[in-house]
């Protein structure tokens, strides 16, 4: 696993970080995650929850509330409370608060029953979890995910933010999306900063959570150092 950074740039300070799979020679996410098959992606989507809130256990500070954000994918949990047990086993086993783990799924992927997901993240939300949407306006299901169920955090897509200091387009949706979000007590995250201009411009319409580049890149099994000076 590598770790980025998700960034409070009010507080200056480290929200949370993203665990993000690689493969143990340095393979990429795409690498690994194209062998994944319907067959095999229970067992990974398993597996790397484990090795994510083991090395968070290890990594984080204990007396901190640095959240751990885990992607997985929905359509390997065949039923939300006997899969998450190993997730919570293994937080219990490591000493880490369960509370600090926010787990967040791609519209990307696509959703074969979107009821089933409204139950996931349901159950994952009364055990005290936090959930999110990544990928926000890039997948299939689009806003009718919001009209089904709302998850605690969403996450902008980085395609919609590259460019957004010049593009009246792209601000204008972002502000729709803001609307709709505080309608509904949902936290933003811009994702894919790269620069100080996106950052101003998401700055200025009230965004307070960042991820990207501009920031720090993922470190593997540690966790980087953080630019706050941009």
């Amino acid at each position: 696993m590598a770790f980025h950074p998700i960034i409070d740039i009010t507080r200056g300070a480290v929200w949370g970080y993203e665990a993000l799979v690689r493969g143990t020679k340095g393979e990429s996410a795409g690498a690994i995650l194209c062998q994944v098959d319907e067959e095999s992606q229970y067992k990974f989507d398993q597996a790397c929850r484990v090795k994510a809130i083991e090395l968070a256990g290890r990594l984080f500070p204990a007396a901190e509330d640095t959240k751990l954000s885990i992607n997985f994918m929905p359509n390997a949990v065949y039923e939300p409370a006997a899969c998450i047990r190993t997730s919570l086993e293994t937080a219990r086993r490591v000493g880490f608060d369960m509370k600090r783990i926010m787990f967040e799924f791609t519209e990307n992927e696509r959703m074969v029953d979107t009821k089933h997901v409204a139950r996931i993240v349901a159950e994952y939300r009364r055990l005290g979890f936090i959930t999110a949407i990544d990928d926000f306006g890039a997948g299939h299901a689009g806003l009718n995910l919001l009209a089904n169920f709302q998850t605690d955090l969403i996450k902008i897509d980085m395609e919609l933010i590259r460019g957004i200091a010049d593009s009246a387009a792209r601000q204008a949706i972002l502000s729709g999306i803001l609307v709709m979000a505080r309608a509904l007590d949902i936290t933003i995250v811009a994702e894919g900063i790269e620069t100080e201009a996106e950052l101003a411009t998401l700055k200025s319409a009230g965004i307070d959570l960042f991820q990207g580049f501009l920031f720090a890149r993922p470190a593997v099994e540690s966790l980087p150092a953080v630019s706050f000076s941009v």
